[in-house]
């Protein structure tokens, strides 16, 4: 039986997460331009099997099929009316794999909307963010991960909504040559992430776990104590015969993970193009790290 999330966090000096959802299930034969999150109603078997994968791999947690599960992304293909029904599906079915001894992440990713320029108000984003983060709550989930965000303002209203769930809250911001898309710092990042309380902090996407370690000892050293998430795509992408490709072997991601653990990192995943074999691999190494243990 597991004991609740935040005290397994403190308790182990590094837990594994899972690795990129949206490649696994484009090999399953999800196409571009068609929605994710659908499949936890359409092929629920499917979305499963990538969640168990994960499990059965090393990972200690496993988020869920909902990174863009949001009313307005949900909105691109008409299904913004069923936006807690998909939300409590996909973590439904990462419950189910998860079983009784490991944990459940809730996806959220940005609703894709600039507040700055007005193409939304901040009260009817909350909302939006609420019905999603109730929606995952209310599937199962352990915690709620917000991540791959590059805004403060927005970040800062989907943390609210997480809150009220009463589940823990992880916020991730994804940062290439040292700035969020919106110019948001690493420091910058962590100091509002200490100021709403947030519970984990971290970086994830645009790079590979060898451009995080400035990332991650700049979060570490604004935010020291916070338990710090890192999910590192397989290095950088590269277009190969027509298709993007992401070329680190799981050893090679495996030894950057080290380095990510030294600077500070306290949960280890990966993002875009990472397998069931790039976590087997960095779980092997992180025990070897540490004799055996995690």
């Amino acid at each position: 039986m597991r004991i609740p999330f935040l005290k397994a966090v403190a308790k182990n000096r590094i837990m594994i997460s899972d690795g990129a959802w949206g490649t696994a299930l484009q090999s399953e034969g999800l196409e571009a331009g068609t929605c994710a999150e659908e499949w936890n109603r359409s092929h629920p078997e499917t979305v499963r099997s990538v969640a168990k994968r994960y499990i059965n791999a090393g990972s200690d947690m496993i988020e869920t099929n909902t990174f863009g599960g949001n009313r307005h992304s949900l909105k691109r293909y008409g299904l913004e009316g069923k936006t807690r029904e998909l939300n409590k599906k996909g973590a439904e079915l990462s419950r189910e794999a998860a079983g009784d001894d490991h944990y459940v992440l809730g996806s959220v990713g940005p609703s894709g909307v600039v507040l700055m320029m007005g193409e939304v108000s901040e009260e009817t984003l909350y909302e939006d963010f609420l019905e999603q983060m109730r929606g995952l709550a209310d599937g199962g989930a352990d915690a709620i991960c917000i991540e791959t965000f590059s805004a403060l303002d927005e970040a800062e209203l989907a943390v609210r909504a997480a809150k009220t769930t009463g589940l823990p809250v992880a916020c991730t911001f994804t940062f290439e040559n040292g700035y969020t898309m919106m110019g948001v710092t690493p420091e910058q990042y962590a100091e509002k992430m200490r100021e709403l309380e947030v519970d984990i902090i971290g970086t994830n996407c645009g790079n590979g776990f060898s451009g995080m370690t400035g990332i991650v000892s700049a979060i570490r050293d604004t935010a020291p104590g916070v338990p710090l998430l890192v999910h590192a795509n397989a290095g950088l992408p590269e277009i190969r015969g027509g298709k993007t490709v992401f070329p680190e072997t799981p050893e090679k991601m495996a030894g950057f993970a080290r380095d990510i653990v030294n600077a500070g990192a306290t949960i280890i995943g990966g993002c875009c193009g990472t397998t069931p074999e790039h976590i087997k691999a960095i779980r092997k190494a992180l025990e070897q790290m540490n004799d055996g243990n995690l």
